[in-house]
């Protein structure tokens, strides 16, 4: 069996850091507040809200949702949003996705103030990792893949590194990131040919294409030496999988992280470190100018 790389044993420890910081910048005159705009009334979204309400409740932090009608206009939605940016309260926001159908012709993560972006998917981060600016607001998905390889000990740098899924919000970022590691990065995707031969050469591989069991046993060496961190989250027959076939590879692995509780937790605590990060940024922007 592998070292499963299961996230709630970095969490744990997280959290008393987080309440820390949390009350720390309370008493700077601004506590941590993250606000959440939802449009309609999606389960899923839903829930994913509410893991985000309950982690600020743990550590102390503000939380607000505004919930918004699915039939919105376009001027009232940026309205809301306009109104979420500046609050002065508010030290982190996003949208959460996906909107409905009235409203996709919009660029949605461009619209979050940057000072103010904790899921880091404004071009001023992308900016910020390319320039390799060690105060860059990362992207919480790869930010949580790092935390959990160096809370387990596994080195990047030098290493061989996989990354299947070309996404804004994991891959291409992600890719950018462990390049900055000193890490050789080789990005492909689920049309990418000999997938299994890119893959067998590998030290680490990340599968995030969003494909139930798209890496299996033909795609990993079998000396148990690589490690797979799968970001996959897919529900098929009523169970949460990954983008691994998890039974059919763990024999041969050093690591892998399970789904769930993998990869999935880690984001949302890279969220709140983003949080406390966003209003750090803020408090001392506001400390050497009155205007925001």
């Amino acid at each position: 069996m592998p070292i499963l790389l299961e996230a709630q044993s970095v969490i744990e420890p997280k959290i008393q850091e987080l309440s820390l910081e949390c009350e720390r910048l309370a008493k700077d005159k601004l506590r941590p507040t993250l606000e959440v705009i939802l449009v309609g009334n999606n389960e899923a979204s839903l829930s994913y809200i509410a893991h985000k309400e309950k982690f600020c409740k743990k550590i102390g932090a503000n939380f607000k949702l505004t919930k918004l009608p699915e039939d919105i206009k376009e001027y009232d939605f940026l309205v809301a949003v306009d109104a979420m940016n500046s609050n002065p309260l508010v030290t982190g926001c996003f949208v959460q996705l996906p909107v409905p159908g009235q409203l996709k012709h919009l660029n949605i993560t461009q619209l979050i103030h940057p000072m103010r972006d904790v899921d880091g998917f404004h071009l001023n981060t992308l900016i910020d990792i390319y320039s390799k600016n060690e105060n860059a607001i990362l992207p919480c998905t790869p930010r949580g893949i790092l935390t959990l390889l160096e809370a387990y000990k596994i080195s990047i740098p030098t290493k061989n590194i996989v990354i299947i899924g070309r996404s804004h919000i994991v891959g291409k970022p992600l890719s950018l990131i462990l390049q900055n590691y000193d890490a050789t990065v080789t990005l492909c995707h689920s049309k990418t040919k000999n997938l299994e031969s890119h893959t067998k050469n590998a030290d680490i591989i990340v599968a995030a294409t969003g494909i139930p069991g798209l890496i299996n046993k033909s795609h990993i060496r079998d000396d148990k030496s690589q490690v797979i961190i799968d970001v996959g989250i897919n529900r098929v027959n009523g169970k949460l999988v990954g983008d691994v076939a998890f039974d059919e590879v763990k024999d041969y692995l050093y690591a892998i992280t399970p789904v769930p509780g993998g990869v999935g937790p880690m984001t949302v605590l890279s969220l709140m470190e983003n949080l406390m990060i966003t209003t750090k940024n803020i408090i001392e922007f506001r400390k050497g100018s009155s205007v925001e």
